[in-house]
């Protein structure tokens, strides 16, 4: 399909990536603190896509594939008693990354409550650059 010439000034998106599973040890019981657990991370960000939009470059774009990879990583190697504090450090995670601007992290414990599917953080904040 043949794109017009288009102008676009700035445009800022918001970039999702739902229903990532990693596996760490999170909890405060004993029994938690010698099993790895799975989490659920959806992760939704806004960047400006001015550049990238007009190129279809990866370099001008926030490349999700490793911001992917890099929070998997880290949840991986952490060790949190608490869920709000491991949503707190994906959501770090995620804000160090650049062109990064604002983001909102979910991060769900399945099975944590008897009788409910699983607990959630929802947790959202703003790049200091």
């Amino acid at each position: 399909m043949e794109m017009k010439n288009i102008s676009i000034k700035k445009t800022d998106a918001v970039i999702e990536i739902s229903g990532l599973k990693v596996k760490t040890v999170i909890g405060y019981n004993e029994s938690e603190r010698n099993r790895f657990q799975n989490v659920k991370i959806d992760i939704s960000y806004e960047t400006d896509i001015t550049q990238s939009s007009q190129t279809d470059q990866i370099e001008d774009a926030v490349d999700y594939k490793t911001l992917k990879k890099n929070v998997m990583k880290a949840v991986q190697l952490s060790r949190f008693n608490l869920l709000e504090k491991l949503a707190a450090f994906v959501l770090e995670t995620v804000l160090k990354h650049e062109g990064i601007t604002d983001a909102t992290v979910k991060v769900s414990k399945p099975g944590a409550l008897r009788f409910a599917d699983n607990v959630s953080v929802l947790l959202s904040g703003r790049s200091k650059a």
